[in-house]
């Protein structure tokens, strides 16, 4: 039988190492980058051409490569940074293996062009499916140009699997924010589509968060600091009352390096434990520093999760450390034994005596001693002077005669009291006797004698403040409130989106909400959309955001809410224009603004919501196609008993 295994091509196993270190253009970014910090670059630039699958560009101003190592860093496992086994774990860099340059030059066009400071000239190297079609001498500025083109252009499949521009530019900004805040120290720009999207200067790491996230989060940071023989932490979590309903501002760095760890971020959540809301998550930047010879890099393809030596100790001085943060701040309640320095004594009093009032009393006093009526009585208080410890006198003079004297001739005052009051009785029917009214006919009413009388029968019935339940021939529903509601709502609002006939209520005050950049980007894409369905918008600013009209299903207080879930849910499946976009918009909204478990329907609009939704197109079931209501028949009844 002759021999069936075989050594693959270098070019082929290029491909498939591809599979799993590139897996869209934000993996070439990520790749790219971090090659240029390993350079030792002060400053890098991003260029992008839609969303990286044309263009993928990043320029540094590194130490560069000689014309040997120019050619040799896209061989497979060709590396600088090990030597032998023992290295992997005493890694400072971000690449290691070498696999990065070699997968991506063999599925798209890439163009090198390097310098070293010592050098006059530099190498100019292209690439096409991991064969260089030349190499040249060429004028470059010191450091390091790498062009990454035609992304999956040797491999359709994968290239059909890349998702719409919006969601491809929404990951390659993820990396880009997670490699520009674990380097504060190095100056970052981007590009896409000839647009500057980011220009960070060189600082510290609470300037580089508040100039990706924008300005309003430097109010909602709260530092994290606390060093030990296993790890030193430092960083920032939000306030608990900025807490969202996406995981979206959630890093992990780890020797300046980002990672993934749901180990660590429960131990967050831990420490947040009584201070958020329901279905919210803290918002967290934090930075580990641990021994490299403690983790275990090489686990991941991508590198996001790492391998740590002692995690329990790990997750209880994460959480500890973060409650007493929390604490420090005065976001938590903690129990402080410490001396308060407001209960000291002033210095002024520190040599002083106590003095003790001494107070005297008229033993004699009697108040039911009878006294001349002609003296009025007269109580006060005179020479009262606490400090000196004096004494109080009292001057009384009682012009009040005997008790008994109160009642003389009450009986002839209610006697006159009540001949008074008849008297007015009389006069008031005679006034109102000559009165004469305006007859008007009721010409309606808000509900008529059929449905007050529908509503005296109580044909619906909330249960639990969750379900309604009403009755029909074969049986009864049990609605879902919530699940109703949004069916309801969401019919409204696509149809208020497409007809563009939504009333808005103006608001006193405007809002002034804020965003971040990326987030400003979205809102002003789906701008139209929102207006058609009754927001009114002011000016759109950099970062921030005026509304002076909203929808009438909403109240202002739900804003906020329902534009932080608007923006989730299109940054996890943004379409392109048309009418996905409007269909995710209607969705998200009604979500938002849906009645929700819990809360008590008083019968009216129990019947409302009922009627509402046999009202709709489907009924059934909800936009995310689930049950809005189910049916029990007599004998599935029967069946019970």
């Amino acid at each position: 039988m002759s021999d069936i295994i075989q050594l693959l091509p270098d070019h082929v196993a290029n491909q498939i190492a591809a599979g799993e270190v590139v897996q869209r253009p934000a993996s070439v970014v990520k790749e790219l980058m971090e090659n240029a910090i390993d350079a030792d670059a002060t400053t890098i630039k991003l260029i992008i051409k839609e969303a990286g699958k044309t263009l993928v560009q990043v320029i540094d101003d590194g130490k560069g490569m000689s014309v040997t190592d120019a050619r040799l860093c896209f061989e497979r496992h060709a590396t600088s940074k090990i030597k032998s086994a023992d290295d992997l774990f005493k890694l400072n860099t971000k690449g290691f293996r070498g696999e990065a340059l070699a997968s991506i030059a063999a599925i798209a066009h890439v163009e090198l062009k390097t310098r070293q400071e010592k050098d006059e000239v530099g190498t100019e190297i292209r690439i096409e499916g991991s064969e260089i079609s030349s190499q040249e001498v060429c004028v470059t500025p010191k450091g390091t140009s790498i062009s990454v083109k035609n992304l999956f252009y040797n491999i359709p499949a994968r290239r059909n699997f890349l998702k719409s521009n919006t969601v491809e530019l929404r990951h390659i900004l993820d990396e880009f924010h997670r490699v520009a805040m674990a380097h504060p120290n190095i100056r970052f720009e981007m590009f896409h589509n000839g647009n500057e999207v980011f220009n960070l200067p060189g600082s510290n790491y609470r300037q580089r968060i508040v100039n990706i996230f924008g300005g309003k989060t430097n109010e909602k940071l709260v530092p994290v600091d606390e060093e030990t023989d296993l790890v030193t932490i430092s960083g920032f979590v939000g306030k608990p009352e900025f807490a969202k309903k996406s995981r979206g501002e959630q890093f992990f760095f780890v020797n300046d390096r980002f990672i993934k760890s749901a180990y660590l971020n429960h131990a967050v959540n831990s420490a947040f434990e009584g201070l958020l809301k329901e279905k919210t998550h803290p918002s967290y930047f934090l930075y580990l520093k641990v021994d490299p010879k403690c983790i275990d890099i090489n686990i991941h393809p991508t590198k996001t999760e790492i391998k740590f030596d002692d995690e329990h100790s790990l997750y209880a001085m994460l959480r500890s450390t973060i409650k007493h943060s929390l604490g420090q701040f005065n976001v938590a309640p903690v129990l402080d034994f410490d001396r308060d320095s407001s209960m000291d004594t002033p210095y002024e009093y520190k040599n002083k005596s106590a003095f003790t009032p001494t107070i005297e009393v008229d033993r004699t006093f009697n108040p039911f001693k009878e006294e001349s009526s002609s003296i009025r009585s007269d109580r006060s208080l005179s020479n009262t002077n606490f400090g000196k410890g004096e004494t109080f006198s009292k001057q009384r003079k009682d012009t009040t005669g005997s008790w008994e004297n109160l009642y003389v001739g009450l009986e002839s005052s209610m006697q006159e009291i009540s001949k008074q009051r008849e008297l007015d009785e009389e006069e008031e029917e005679e006034t109102f006797s000559s009165i004469q009214f305006e007859s008007t006919e009721v010409t309606g009413s808000l509900f008529d004698e059929k449905d007050t009388s529908t509503l005296e029968k109580k044909d619906t019935y909330q249960l639990q403040r969750k379900y309604i339940i009403t009755t029909i021939k074969s049986g009864m529903i049990i609605l879902n409130q919530h699940r109703a509601h949004e069916r309801v709502l969401y019919e409204e609002m696509l149809k208020n989106i497409t007809m563009a006939n939504a009333v808005s209520q103006q608001l006193l005050f405007p809002l002034m909400l804020s965003f971040s950049v990326q987030e400003m980007v979205i809102l002003k894409s789906v701008k139209e959309q929102l207006e058609n369905t009754g927001f009114v918008f002011g000016a759109f600013k950099d970062e921030e955001i005026e509304i002076m009209g909203i929808p009438t299903v909403i109240t202002e207080s739900e804003v906020s809410v329902l534009l932080e879930q608007l923006l989730s849910d299109l940054e996890n499946e943004v379409p392109e224009k048309g009418f996905s976009q409007t269909d995710i918009l209607a969705r998200s909204m009604a979500k938002s603004v849906a009645v929700k478990t819990g809360v008590l329907l008083d019968q009216m609009q129990q019947q409302h919501l009922v009627n509402s939704l046999f009202a709709c197109t489907e009924p059934t079931i909800t936009p995310d196609n689930k049950p809005t209501f189910i049916t029990l028949t007599v004998d599935e009844i029967d069946k019970k008993f």
